[in-house]
């Protein structure tokens, strides 16, 4: 890991001269990681794929940092030893931001703690990075319930560089009737195998199911998508199947697939991607149980991946087609929503997965959670229906990647 330290020292001070000053803290980052020193001054040599902090090296240099702001990282991280007043320098430097609406942060003192900001501010940076020129297919529109769950194209692309494209429900229904039964028995046949069970759904229901899913996947490759959300009741009713497969199956695959064209739920799903690495689950909060702090979440498509064992079922709402009953293991789970509509707001906490529940009146995967936060949230100030469940306490990571982007935290 190579961090680009835009260093700020009053004048006559040479590269080396400013590594022999700040020898101690300079030695000690280099056990972590390979620290290049670079001049404010040669800014321009550095890109957007440059890991960058801003050093303050010495003090009497706050009117060179206000005078190039525009072209240092944001939210800027400002290190500093304390040798020749750089502390009080990044004090008044911070302030001045601070006043400008502008986020900052001061790294000093304890090493260790440095280092485990640092890393924290390498995995924003890096979470960052792969989110940019991301591209989401949304097929069909949203369903008509998500009356909370809509995004700003324009605005989510300029905050998070990541573009949606509207693509006609029309185009998955042609492409399906053209596929034959040859094409996908025998990946059906293949997932209905490794199955725990097959309960409700039949072999014509598999075959219809996987048309769905090379439909969508040959749209996905086309259009170079990295991720869809699909208006998936549109497709009950125009093809009396599911899209439920297809989803777990995409998500398998590594293109990140999310139901009934919830936009802010497909975009959590990238962003928990990008941070973590880890592939969620899309689900519906049933209830909740105020007294033992717990919550039930359901929905009827989980990535296989996700899962210890999985059961074919028919689709939990309609009774057609083709879902998938996951099985997923117990252990530490981290609940997370992004919402509004440029994607300015985030729920997160971390939690235990305690059992798999088998409701009758519910969709077909199901979990039962305790939280390791207030579960009230969801009665006094939820972000929308849908939340994210990925595998794994990741609390921290995401939390500080979306504070680190200016987003709000519900409670």
């Amino acid at each position: 890991m190579t961090v680009h330290l835009i260093t700020f020292a009053s004048a006559l001070q040479n590269q080396m001269s400013i590594y022999k000053m700040h020898e101690v803290l300079l030695s000690e980052l280099e056990k972590f990681y390979i620290i290049k020193i670079i001049d404010y001054k040669d800014l321009y040599t550095l890109t957007e794929n440059d890991f960058k902090i801003v050093f303050i090296a010495t003090g009497g240099i706050e009117k060179f940092v206000i005078r190039c702001f525009e072209f240092l990282p944001q939210p800027m991280i400002l290190l500093t030893d304390g040798v020749q007043n750089s502390f009080s320098a990044s004090l008044e430097i911070s302030y001045w931001l601070q006043c400008k609406g502008l986020k900052s942060e001061i790294l000093h003192g304890d090493i260790r703690n440095t280092v485990e900001r640092i890393h924290i501010h390498y995995n924003n940076f890096e979470a960052q990075k792969a989110l940019k020129g991301k591209r989401i297919g949304v097929i069909g529109t949203p369903s008509s319930w998500l009356i909370a769950s809509g995004v700003d194209y324009l605005l989510s692309k300029q905050r998070w560089g990541v573009e949606y494209i509207n693509i006609p429900i029309e185009n998955v229904t042609k492409r399906y009737a053209l596929i034959g039964e040859d094409e996908v028995g025998e990946q059906a046949a293949q997932i209905a195998g490794k199955a725990l069970a097959c309960r409700e759904a039949d072999p014509e229901d598999m075959i219809n199911a996987m048309r769905i899913y090379k439909a969508i996947k040959e749209i996905c490759e086309k259009e170079k998508l990295n991720a869809i959300t699909l208006n998936c009741y549109k497709i009950i009713t125009l093809l009396g199947t599911t899209g439920c497969l297809a989803m777990s199956l995409l998500n398998d695959e590594g293109i990140l697939a999310g139901c009934e064209g919830d936009l802010q739920s497909i975009f959590t799903f990238m962003a928990i991607k990008a941070v973590t690495g880890r592939s969620a689950f899309m689900a519906n909060p049933i209830r909740i149980d105020i007294k033992s702090n717990e919550i039930v979440m359901a929905h009827c498509s989980v990535s296989t991946k996700l899962t210890e064992r999985y059961i074919i079922r028919n689709h939990f709402e309609s009774s057609k087609g083709v879902s998938i009953q996951g099985i997923l293991p117990t252990g530490d789970v981290t609940i997370v929503k992004c919402g509004g509509e440029c994607l300015d707001e985030y729920y997160v906490t971390s939690g235990s997965l305690i059992e798999n529940t088998n409701y009758l009146n519910v969709c077909r995967t199901q979990i039962r959670i305790k939280l390791d936060s207030p579960v009230d949230y969801f009665l006094r100030n939820p972000i929308g229906n849908h939340h994210m469940v990925v595998i794994g306490n990741y609390e921290k990571k995401l939390d500080a990647f979306f504070a680190s982007n200016n987003c709000k935290r519900a409670e």
